[in-house]
């Protein structure tokens, strides 16, 4: 199974997420903004990350950017409840950052294991 960081100012986002993941056999590190999930993945690399797009502090557009840097190929899922932009924008951004996926808010926990098994590549 893999090693997921969750990254979301939401605390129950983050719950609610490592609660899907790590029923399903996964290892769930959470982090509330990017600059704690930068320091996250530092210190202990992860096969997948979850990234909210609008975060306080360091946001998740610069978040991906900057975990991309760090390791190009890591698979990203960019996740976004709109705010005044729509998800397709807000979410077409994230792709054009490299998110490989997109999801939108709120989540379903099927939708969430079906692209976990999609970047995961199994």
């Amino acid at each position: 199974m893999g090693r997921i960081l969750v990254v979301d100012d939401a605390a129950i986002t983050r719950t609610m997420l490592r609660d899907i993941l790590e029923k399903a056999g996964h290892t769930v590190t959470e982090a509330a903004d990017g600059n704690a999930a930068l320091a996250a993945f530092r210190e202990s690399p992860v096969d997948l990350a979850f990234v909210d797009i609008f975060m306080p502090g360091k946001e998740g557009l610069a978040t991906i950017k900057e975990l991309l840097e760090i390791r190009p190929q890591l698979p990203l899922v960019a996740m976004s409840a709109g705010s005044t932009f729509t998800d397709t924008e807000t979410l077409g951004w994230a792709r054009s950052y490299g998110a490989k996926f997109t999801l939108a808010k709120p989540l379903r926990a099927e939708t969430v294991l079906d692209t976990v098994r999609q970047a995961l590549g199994g």
